[in-house]
């Protein structure tokens, strides 16, 4: 996605259903013996009544992997019948989101920091945030090595995402009083953020567009979101086309809102998906592999201080190379200001 503003909670795995976090890195083995009354119950049955705590799913998967012993062998079948007095050991292995939530040294290309706020460049191909497939390696792991205080911070003060492969500036807090003040500037849209684009296809209609509409999961494709007459959430975007030829369109995007995929899905919906972006029917072009998108402005008052911030950072190597070949020109804002007002 582009932009969305992330609720505050408690720093921590959310797990997947039929999943637990057991706290830390190490695991835990439980001796346990079958009482008379369990005598004939399946095994996952009966260790979900002796461990306590657990969901039987996430049971079942340690069985599944071995974890589990009965009679002094390794029983991989939950269907297993047990008898009284038998005696039996779970290994309570840390799930994967357990072991997500560590610090790993990176490097960061920080624009700003102070002692409440962190704003870094974000190269394409970094995970924000740990999730299925990726719980090692993201962001949220650097900010924890980063500084102490990220620990104390829910998300370690990530107060919006940018999509794994969309590139640029993001705003972290490090504090809980930044924090707190980021996510409700966010939600008011006192941020001002704003991103170049490359568009596939000549520009159509007037230089620039208002697009306002609803964001919501495809009906025909749960992987990916898209443009709702009805249903979904308000989203708006401004667009302003900066250059362009017959085969590709340079163009600046405003975010009022901060739905998943929001220019993604807006660029797609006039006929423009990103170069790049197979996922809204985008290809490769001029060497572009990845979608071509970057955050490239920030505006906002500093969440403690209040003092006025501005921030811009060029876009990185791909996608400046991809307008090089292209033969697309910009001008670079002024400072304090963006490609749109």
């Amino acid at each position: 996605m582009e932009t969305q503003s992330i609720s505050t909670g408690t720093l921590g795995p959310e797990p997947e259903a039929g999943e637990e976090w057991l706290g830390d890195a190490e695991g835990e083995v439980r001796s346990l013996l079958v009482p008379a009354e369990m005598h004939g119950w399946r095994l996952d049955r009966a260790l979900v009544a002796l461990v306590q705590g657990f969901s039987r799913s996430w049971l079942q998967q340690l069985v599944a992997d071995g974890a589990v012993t009965l009679r002094g062998r390794a029983c991989t079948k939950s269907a297993t019948k047990v008898s009284a007095g038998d005696a039996c050991a779970v290994e309570l292995r840390p799930t994967p989101q357990a072991m997500a939530f560590v610090p790993e040294p990176m490097s960061l290309a920080v624009v700003h920091e102070d002692e409440h706020l962190l704003v870094i460049d974000k190269p394409a191909g970094l995970v924000v945030h740990p999730a299925a497939g990726h719980w090692s390696g993201t962001l949220l792991n650097g900010l924890l090595a980063h500084h102490a205080a990220a620990a104390q911070l829910p998300r370690a003060g990530i107060v919006h995402r940018l999509d794994k492969d969309t590139s640029g500036l993001m705003l972290v807090a490090k504090s809980r009083t930044a924090m707190d003040a980021l996510v409700r500037a966010i939600a008011a849209r006192e941020v001002n953020r704003q991103y170049l684009a490359l568009g596939q296809g000549a520009w159509r209609g007037e230089a620039q567009r208002e697009v306002d509409l609803a964001i919501g999961r495809d009906p025909q494709n749960r992987l990916r979101m898209a443009g709702l007459r009805t249903g979904g959430k308000p989203a708006q975007s401004t667009l302003r086309l900066l250059d362009g030829n017959d085969l590709a369109c340079l163009v600046a995007c405003k975010l009022h809102t901060g739905r998943t995929h929001q220019i993604r899905v807006h660029m797609a919906s006039l006929g423009h998906p990103l170069v790049g972006d197979a996922v809204y029917g985008g290809r490769p072009l001029w060497g572009m592999q990845r979608q071509a998108l970057h955050a490239a402005h920030l505006r906002l008052l500093h969440p403690v201080g209040g003092e006025p911030l501005s921030f811009w950072c060029e876009p990185p190597a791909d996608f400046s190379e991809a307008l090089k070949t292209g033969g697309l020109h910009y001008n670079p804002p002024n400072p304090g200001d963006g490609l749109i007002g």
